[in-house]
């Protein structure tokens, strides 16, 4: 199956993901407020994914209408 938007945008932001995660558990935050930063955004980009897994799922059941 060919790769659509959807699921490049997926990618790419699981790979942001895993290296602000790759990030945090390496000790690299330099405080409390830089923690606080990086987990606000992987928090932001767990929720930009799931709202880009709901519009590729809405667009797929459009498709087969």
């Amino acid at each position: 199956m060919a790769k659509t938007v959807f699921d490049v945008l997926k990618q790419k932001l699981d790979e942001d993901i895993s290296s602000a995660t790759q990030f945090l558990s390496g000790g690299s935050a330099k405080d409390f407020a830089g923690y606080k930063e990086i987990v606000g955004l992987i928090r932001g980009l767990e929720a930009s994914k799931q709202h880009i897994e709901d519009l590729s799922r809405n667009y797929m059941e459009e498709e087969d209408d």
